[in-house]
């Protein structure tokens, strides 16, 4: 497969964004710009250790500081990365947040928060992105949803809607970028070993696991591999579609 692909990974700095950019870095692409709001350290040293983690010198590894719920910044994001990588070719809106809470209890800020990360930014980058897509005539878009987003989950109102609204936002622009050659799929993680998950006991982990039929968490590679195949050519006949890597809870 060649790697001559040029990609941009929201919130890929760490979890299964920083996996996603490691995987296209090693099958798909010879260039990656990953954006995020907060950096360990500097974006640049961030960048640097993930080039080192992948040990592929002549990959070239960006990191830009953005809000991806800013339309602005979304755009100057594209912007960099045209600018730095001559072009996009892949678009991955991975940034999202949790703010859990029973809706008795969730505040508007709450609820906002959450809707303008996980689900406004994928309509920011998206729309930021069609346009260079449009005049090179191909592209590949993928939005990380959830399982939730399909099945509901009592105490995240707020993150199953927006994962729902990934859902029928990835449908819609299917439909309407089909023409223009640009393949736009959803990936709908269950649960993945994240710091999210780290934090929770093994009497939890265990209680998890029962309601999953392979009886384990995911990896963040098991949803990076999965979101790699949908962007090389192997995937070239499928669109509109939400591929659920989550050891068959949703089956």
């Amino acid at each position: 497969m060649s790697r001559n692909k040029r990609a941009i990974v929201t919130g890929g700095s760490r979890g299964i964004g920083r996996a996603i950019v490691k995987e296209l870095a090693v099958r798909n692409c010879s260039s990656v710009l990953f954006s995020d709001i907060a950096f360990a350290g500097t974006s640049d040293e961030c960048a640097e250790e993930i080039k080192n983690e992948i040990g592929i010198p002549e990959i070239q590894i960006h990191a830009f500081k953005a809000d991806a719920s800013s339309l602005s910044d979304a755009q100057a994001t594209i912007d960099a990365a045209v600018e730095k990588m001559g072009g996009v070719d892949i678009l991955i809106n991975n940034a999202g947040i949790t703010r859990d809470n029973l809706l008795l209890r969730m505040s508007e800020k709450e609820f906002d928060d959450v809707i303008n990360a996980n689900l406004k930014s994928v309509f920011n980058y998206t729309k930021a992105v069609i346009k260079p897509m449009i005049k090179q005539r191909q592209g590949r878009i993928v939005n990380i949803a959830s399982v939730v987003g399909i099945i509901g989950n009592a105490g995240q109102a707020n993150y199953s809607a927006s994962k729902a609204g990934v859902i029928g936002f990835t449908k819609s622009m299917a439909r309407e970028l089909a023409s223009r050659n640009i393949n736009v799929n959803a990936v709908a993680p269950g649960f993945i070993q994240t710091k999210m998950t780290d934090a929770l006991n093994e009497e939890q982990r265990n209680e998890l696991s029962k309601n999953i039929p392979l009886k384990r968490l995911g990896d963040a590679e098991d949803v990076a591999r999965v979101v790699a195949f949908l962007c090389s050519d192997d995937a070239d006949y499928i669109t509109g579609q939400v591929i659920a890597v989550d050891g068959g809870m949703t089956m």
